[in-house]
């Protein structure tokens, strides 16, 4: 291993072709397709329903999904603590629809004390590898008890107990302690394959980030890529181009 890596790695020069990667006339598109196979630029003219940024979200997502991107459903969350302070971390997207989009977490984590203190938050989708990202930015609000306790059901036995030994983001002493709260929790209710039914943990729920600005990114040639903001404001969405 190199005692000091970064030295090797020339940050300033690293950089990938979006787009095409052929200089476009003006008015012509990048003449070529990017990763994404699209030659059309994204255009606010694709944001259509209501709300309209959730077709194209939905189409985007699912050829995430058939590129085989890995894990299409993570998203970056970004928080601000009491003293605002911001933090990111990944997540994983278990919901998304009209009223927003949701994921789970303890409600004592560092993220949940964020939201507690600042109930807003940001997600941002990167799927780099088809040059798109979309961005989500609103207030955020807990799931009903029923909401969670539905997708719990669902949520495989073996992180069902992983949420309930774990009191998240909270010091251990060693990967061992940790990994033996999880066998004696799963030892009271049976089993890691099998056994009695685990309780959603009291400290442990999900989130809705309920969006009021969505944007989309599409990676273009020679960074003059294209951004489209949707703004919630007075009960109506507002669609509008933005400059790179």
């Amino acid at each position: 291993m190199l005692e000091k890596p970064l030295e090797s790695i020339d940050l300033p020069n690293m950089r990938v072709g979006y787009g095409g990667g052929i200089p476009p006339n003006i008015g012509e598109g990048d003449r070529a397709a990017g990763a994404d196979g699209i030659r059309e630029n994204l255009d606010p003219s694709w944001l259509r329903g209501d709300p309209p940024w959730l077709d194209l979200f939905s189409v985007w997502l699912k050829e995430a999904l058939d590129a085989r991107i890995a894990e299409p459903n993570a998203m970056v969350l970004g928080t601000v603590d009491a003293d605002g302070r911001p933090s990111t971390r990944t997540v994983l997207c278990k919901g998304v629809d009209a009223n927003g989009v949701v994921f789970f977490s303890g409600y004592e984590s560092d993220k949940g004390q964020h939201m507690a203190a600042n109930p807003h938050a940001s997600v941002t989708f990167p799927w780099i590898a088809l040059e798109r990202q979309v961005h989500f930015r609103g207030p955020v609000e807990h799931l009903s008890t029923e909401e969670t306790q539905a997708y719990w059901e669902i949520r495989p036995r073996g992180s069902q107990l992983s949420a309930a030994a774990s009191e998240q983001s909270r010091p251990i002493g060693s990967r061992l302690e940790l990994e033996q709260k999880a066998a004696e929790l799963a030892e009271q209710y049976g089993g890691f394959d099998a056994g009695d039914e685990i309780p959603v943990p009291s400290n442990w729920g999900g989130y809705r980030i309920v969006p009021v600005e969505v944007e989309f990114w599409q990676g273009r040639a020679n960074r003059l890529h294209n951004r489209v903001r949707l703004t919630h404001v007075d009960h109506e969405w507002r669609v509008e181009r933005l400059q790179p």
